[in-house]
């Protein structure tokens, strides 16, 4: 039987191409790397690389010790070093005859649908003529409110965007523990996760002193990225080819794309100590390296809803009532109505992506309870303005034209320009409000108390 190939980004951060101290190229782990996605590519598997490392070359191009302050200069530093970054890894690449391209992003290359959309096909495009996609955020034009923040993010958007099996984070572990195995002896590997907002593991893991990330990041980017029904592997970037050796792994235990044994539901499979161990001996078996391997979501966000949550900056927000909450997250309903809306904050346009919120409205009142923090649960893009819906909030759809002179629609925001979060974080003051949203049905999979 035909081994099935997958769609692979791998994730590498700064200190896995260059030297924290002396921020000199490492060159042997990157020959390294080159040699596992080529080997990936020849088995038939479609693979992104998502590289770190632009500014660590440029101040080691530039001899400078550290980053400069002024953002114009860190800029200068992102152009000369991506130049030569980039140069290194189609010199390595070249020497396998493996052509490469090479995409940098900001978050305003996707806050376009459209533009979303040809990132989507250039990279699926480049794959398909037999190149490697090589991707990083553009710090030569990224200022803080169009940067990614840190490119483990960038891999979590890029694979779903591409609507990848696998992203790899390659850092400076193995995998995930229970407690800093440095520091205690008895603490144990989490081999898989099957929800990462429940996961509780040790993430005293910083970012090494020229990358951005942390264990934290990592996690972050996990949970978005297994939104999107990608599944997300932490290991050793020290060792390269243990990605190649994770992936036969898969293969040959038939392991499914969501992340679980074919056939079986992974619903809380490997929540206990006994379920670990026994993943431990099965990579023991197979000779295989410890990794951890998060599964992706049952439900996962649509691409569209996907790119309304993570591909677009929120302007404003808007806060709604528990009913309207519970009316639009039914997909029979069409959309948010005026009269369910109670706070609008900030200024923007129409058809503009905004933060939504749930609160609670004061007791004999429409305005909104102090006492009550809203909590946050999705994006939307609204048909109306933060001034025009400041207007007809509260109101019936039929009295919007007499509010405003016209009706352009008798939604605040359509149900199809509005996506929710997966694994919302509930805060514990809300017990209420998480007892009212369990019963939603939406694409929550689950909500908890944080």
């Amino acid at each position: 039987m035909a081994k099935k190939c997958y769609t692979i980004v791998i994730k590498l951060g700064t200190s896995s191409l260059c030297d924290e101290v002396t921020r000199e190229p490492k060159i042997a782990n990157m020959s390294l790397i080159v040699e596992m996605a080529v080997k990936l590519r020849r088995d038939g598997h479609r693979v992104i690389i998502v590289s770190s490392g632009g500014i660590a070359v440029g101040l080691k191009r530039m001899k400078l010790d550290k980053r400069p302050k002024h953002l114009a200069e860190v800029q200068a530093i992102a152009a000369i070093g991506q130049a030569r970054l980039i140069g290194l890894w189609d010199s390595l690449f070249r020497q396998l005859d493996q052509p490469i391209a090479q995409i940098l992003l900001t978050k305003n290359d996707l806050v376009d649908r459209t533009q979303y959309l040809n990132a989507a096909n250039t990279m699926q495009g480049l794959i398909s003529m037999g190149a490697i996609p090589i991707v990083n955020e553009n710090d030569t034009l990224s200022v803080f409110e169009i940067k990614f923040g840190d490119n483990d993010t960038l891999s979590a958007i890029t694979a779903g965007m591409i609507n990848a099996d696998y992203l790899f984070l390659m850092t400076d572990v193995d995998c995930l523990y229970t407690d800093n195995p440095r520091n205690n002896p008895d603490a144990k590997p989490v081999l898989v996760v099957d929800d990462v907002s429940k996961l509780t593991v040790d993430v005293s893991s910083a970012g090494s002193g020229v990358g951005t990330g942390g264990m934290t990041t990592k996690l972050v980017a996990a949970e978005l990225a297994t939104s999107a029904g990608v599944t997300t592997i932490i290991c050793r970037s020290a060792v390269p080819g243990n990605v190649v050796s994770i992936v036969k792994y898969i293969q040959e235990n038939d392991i499914d794309i969501d992340g679980g044994i074919s056939g079986i539901s992974t619903s809380g499979l490997y929540s206990t100590p006994e379920a670990q161990a026994a993943e431990l001996a099965r990579l023991t078996i197979n000779n295989t390296p410890l990794h951890t391997r998060f599964l992706p979501k049952r439900n996962p966000i649509k691409d569209r809803h996907f790119w309304i949550l993570h591909g677009l900056a929120p302007q404003g927000k808007i806060v709604i009532d528990i009913g309207a909450y519970k009316a639009v997250s039914k997909k029979r309903k069409s959309g948010l109505l005026p009269a369910g809306i109670i706070y609008i904050e900030g200024s923007f346009h129409a058809h503009q992506s905004v933060g939504l919120y749930v609160g609670q409205r004061s007791a004999n009142s429409l305005k909104m309870d102090p006492t009550f923090e809203p909590q946050e649960v999705g994006r939307a893009m609204v048909n109306y303005s933060s001034m025009e819906l400041s207007i007809i909030k509260g109101h019936r759809s039929q009295d919007i034209e007499k509010l405003l002179g016209y009706a352009d629609s008798e939604y605040a925001a359509h149900r199809d320009n509005m996506a929710f979060f997966t694994n919302m974080r509930v805060h514990e003051s809300h017990a209420s409000l998480a007892s009212i949203l369990s019963d939603v049905d939406i694409e929550h999979d689950s909500l908890i108390s944080n």
